[in-house]
């Protein structure tokens, strides 16, 4: 490793090629059918039934009651005269609408019961710590990469430059299968990592909450990169001997944002069958997914991912409320895979050589904020107070009527000021343009993006996992308080921009 080589500033080709640029929040008119998606989620019925069922239901009740007492006195007088011929024919009629509108009663209150949506609460979740003998270093991570042999000077020197602008520390972590001298790349060690990296997620989380694997109801296991058969979902029943009616779903190719399609999918189950406990568990296999070749695109993922994982237990139990930590808010998921630009955005392909590799395009930045500018368009009016959505509605007509009007000079869009919602942010550690892109654009403070810092400096980027490593970070700091509003927002290949909403119940 040269001295020269540190001090070296990039190239403008080769800042181009690493895009550190911030995300913005692209100044274009926002789309209608993006707000009217937040306002037709489950969460917003909520308001729906505030709005206009409630008071509806109340003056259907007010009027059922009156009517129903004045039925019951003119059944109770007829009793009290032993039913007498003038008046029997008037005790059937009300004793018919008696029953009637009881069974009526009785009938809105079962189905507003029923179709009313389960409530899904997180009882508690468990990280991944990595061995020490695990840990790399960015010495380490450059002697361990001139010791492949497969790299020439301009990738390394390209990967040493690199290494230091990316946010990560010393202490991140690779698998064995890298660690080994030569590397071993192959299937046995990718198994190997997950298994270890799973099994110790699941032991962690059994030990703290007291859950046992035969009470498992629903497993769900996403990890983008590593697809084996039989399934990783398999490899965890097939170790802790879980029962054989387990519901079971193994996510791949799904990217960074996986974590919270899990717990988007988790929460659709939850609602369909009731009194069920659900496991998520959240990682990232890079066993057989370090880069071995020379194009630059490719060679930005060996200097940002590493290794970890996390498992969360999930319950749609009433029991359970009283001792889980959070209650699921909503979720919301967007997926721009439509476009082709943002299809090709983060591509595994392999490259002239044969070398497999994540590229990551030149125009990942745009795609990633026009993804963040739609998630947070359909998520605000779902989480955002009145007096935000008052403002963002006025400029956004303000906005139309301009481009109606064909004015060169446009009103910029207005960005709503999230942390009214929102007491914590947990923003995916995939590096520190994204953190500093989100901090700029959304107006946070250092103390909002530093769960976020923290963990990139700390484990790098653990892809589906880091939204996690930040919130253990924020409650192991003394932060979280019951009441509090966290949310989760993490962005993946597809490409795909998915948030999840939490609210600290105990």
């Amino acid at each position: 490793m040269s001295n020269s080589a540190k001090s070296a500033k990039p190239s403008k080709d080769e800042e181009k090629e690493v895009e550190t640029k911030s995300y913005w929040y692209p100044d274009r008119t926002a789309d209608i059918e993006e707000v009217n998606k937040g306002y037709r989620t489950w969460n917003s019925d909520k308001r729906l039934v505030a709005l206009f069922f409630i008071p509806v239901l109340l003056v259907f009740l007010s009027v059922l009651v009156v009517r129903e007492t004045q039925d019951f006195q003119i059944v109770y007088q007829n009793i009290q005269t032993q039913i007498n011929k003038s008046s029997e024919k008037e005790f059937w009629i009300a004793l018919v609408e008696l029953l009637g509108g009881l069974v009526t009663l009785v009938f809105v209150i079962t189905v507003y019961i029923l179709k009313r949506p389960r409530k899904v609460y997180l009882i508690d979740f468990a990280m991944y710590q990595p061995p020490d003998k695990n840990k790399i270093t960015h010495e380490g991570f450059m002697k361990k990469s001139q010791q492949a042999g497969f790299f020439n000077e301009e990738s390394l020197s390209f990967q040493e430059k690199l290494l230091y602008r990316t946010g990560l520390g010393n202490d991140t972590y690779f698998p064995d299968g890298i660690m080994n001298n030569p590397p071993e790349l192959n299937m046995a060690r990718a198994r190997e990592e997950a298994m270890n990296v799973m099994s110790a997620c699941l032991d962690q989380l059994f030990a703290r909450t007291g859950l046992k694997p035969r009470d498992i109801d629903i497993l769900i296991v996403n990890c983008s990169l590593f697809n084996p058969t039989p399934s990783l979902a398999a490899m965890m029943i097939n170790k802790y001997k879980m029962r054989s009616d387990i519901r079971n779903y193994n996510l791949s190719g799904m990217g960074c944002s996986a974590g919270v399609i899990s717990i988007d999918l988790a929460r659709d189950l939850l609602q369909v069958h009731k009194n069920c406990n659900a496991v998520v568990i959240s990682t990232e296999n890079i066993t057989q997914n370090w880069y071995l070749g020379d194009r630059k695109s490719m060679l930005i993922s060996n200097t940002l991912f590493r290794m970890g994982g996390a498992a969360i237990f999930l319950s749609n139990k009433w029991s359970d409320s009283f001792r889980a930590k959070y209650q699921l808010v909503t979720t919301v998921r967007i997926h721009k895979g439509a476009n082709d630009t943002a299809y090709r955005a983060v591509y595994q392909e392999e490259d002239e050589k044969g070398f497999r590799g994540v590229a990551l395009s030149k125009d990942l930045m745009a795609v990633a904020g026009d993804a963040l500018k739609s998630n947070l368009t359909t998520l605000g009016p779902i989480v955002l107070p009145w007096s935000e959505q008052i403002k963002f509605f006025l400029n956004l007509v303000r906005r139309k009527l301009e481009v109606y009007a064909g004015k060169e000079k446009r009103t910029p869009a207005y960005v709503p000021d999230f942390k009214k919602a929102f007491d914590h942010f947990c923003i995916h550690a995939g590096g520190r343009a994204i953190i500093d892109g989100l901090e700029e654009n959304l107006k946070l403070e250092p103390h909002h993006v530093e769960p976020s810092r923290a963990t990139l400096y700390r484990y790098g980027n653990t892809s589906s996992s880091s939204i996690w490593y930040e919130l253990q970070w924020i409650e192991l700091a003394g932060r979280m308080k019951k009441g509090d509003t966290v949310f989760q927002i993490a962005l993946g290949s597809g490409f795909k921009c998915n948030s999840a909403v939490w609210k600290r119940i105990r």
